[in-house]
């Protein structure tokens, strides 16, 4: 199917996730959209959206708009990043190389994740444009450091440190489908992958699937199954703000921690020469009952004014919804489920259509707002207080501040 014809099937964000319903496995569709436990802040994180209500600007003869943004010196086309995705390649074969070239395309960043099915190195010989990398950080340092060292020697720009997954919440759906390590897929679950069957002979050409990061690191065993037990295994729930210093003095680029919600620990990475935060609840696959990343935006953007460059992930799903996010605070925003949908229905073309979708939703958004360039975007385009009552009320079980942990 031609670029045109995608579009005119598929119109917004939504055609494209319920398709991806369609051609997927219930087994990997679930693990794509699903969250933890009983998924409420996932759900928060789109619905806070909407008591975020807009009062529009007339006559104020934005003819045309400029959707480009700034980031770390940097200017990109649009202000809608791709973000840090383990295993896209088990939605479409090399998935990962296929958004990171459909980002590239569309004049933004893409954020590859540590648990990609390609390597730094291979991603970097075959896609073009800026790229970002996501680490974590392990009980053995060394392997944190080998895979900054790695990111630094591939030409990615900025490093991210997700700090919010060093335990791993409950993912329910995984777990009644059997999509656990060891999988238990049973036989309702085979089943149902052969009754996709143009997923099924996609992959069949893929070659095996796995972290491709980590070949050889836990021993000789390169299988998804062994290097999927080996990094929960690795990871460090003592990670402590000592340890974000370590990893600062590592990377010499900008350098930006994932997972932030509460605004002290916003006002704190600044101190530790972090660069930039993406406030975010890992899309609602941690820890549930989270305040929804929109919700926890404002008083975090306040906290650390123009200290750090201040990210959105989680819940984006409309280009009026960077609009909501970018007057509330956010630089930029970052999506994850959006263009795993449309990988899922259409490799690089259909990423490409969901970054084109947010485009054009975002100009016609911006038009019908009264605003020329993203920089006019502020919160005196949304109502008072009070009107947007749902995440306001949740805002205040954030603060006031707690003390601050020692920095040692």
């Amino acid at each position: 199917m031609d670029r045109e014809a995608l579009a005119r099937r598929y119109y917004n964000v939504e055609t494209l996730r319920r398709q991806a319903r369609r051609v997927l496995p219930k087994v990997i569709f679930d693990f794509a959209d699903g969250g933890a436990e009983d998924e409420v802040t996932l759900r928060r994180n789109e619905s806070d959206f909407d008591a975020l209500e807009i009062v529009p600007r007339m006559c104020t003869g934005p003819a045309e708009r400029d959707l480009s943004v700034e980031l770390f010196g940097r200017r990109l086309e649009l202000p809608v990043l791709v973000s840090t995705t383990g295993l896209s390649g088990i939605l479409w074969p090399q998935g990962e190389i296929c958004a990171a070239r459909a980002a590239h395309a569309a004049g933004t960043v893409y954020c590859q994740s540590h648990g990609s099915t390609c390597t730094i190195e291979e991603l970097a010989e075959v896609a073009p444009g800026p790229r970002w990398f996501q680490v974590f950080l392990y009980r053995d340092r060394g392997l944190t450091a080998s895979m900054v060292e790695r990111a630094a020697a591939a030409g990615c720009e900025a490093l991210i440190l997700t700090v919010d997954n060093q335990v791993l919440g409950q993912r329910e759906r995984d777990l009644a489908n059997g999509f656990a390590i060891p999988p238990r897929l049973g036989l309702r679950g085979l089943l149902d992958m052969v009754r996709h069957p143009r997923w099924l002979l996609r992959m069949k050409g893929a070659r095996g699937i796995s972290f491709a990061n980590y070949r050889g690191a836990a021993g000789h065993e390169d299988d998804i199954l062994s290097l999927g037990a080996y990094i929960a295994k690795m990871l460090d729930p003592g990670l402590s703000w000592r340890d974000v210093a370590w990893l600062r003095g590592l990377w010499k680029g900008p350098f930006l921690l994932k997972g932030i919600l509460h605004p002290e620990d916003a006002r704190i990475a600044a101190e530790h020469g972090v660069d930039g935060v993406f406030v975010s609840n890992h899309g609602g696959r941690q820890l549930d009952g989270a305040v929804s990343a929109i919700a926890a935006l404002p008083e975090v953007a306040d906290a650390v004014g123009d200290r750090l460059v201040v990210l959105l992930d989680g819940g984006i799903r409309r280009g009026v919804d960077v609009l909501r996010a970018l007057a509330l605070g956010a630089r930029a925003v970052a999506i994850g489920r959006p263009h795993w949908w449309g990988l899922a229905v259409a490799g690089e073309a259909g990423v490409a259509l969901v970054l084109d979708i947010f485009r054009r939703e975002l100009d016609r958004a911006m038009a019908l707002s009264g605003c020329a360039r993203i920089a006019e975007i502020d919160r005196r385009l949304l109502a008072p207080a009070g009107r947007g009552a749902a995440p306001a009320a949740r805002l205040r079980l954030v603060g006031p501040a707690r003390p601050a942990p020692a920095a040692g």
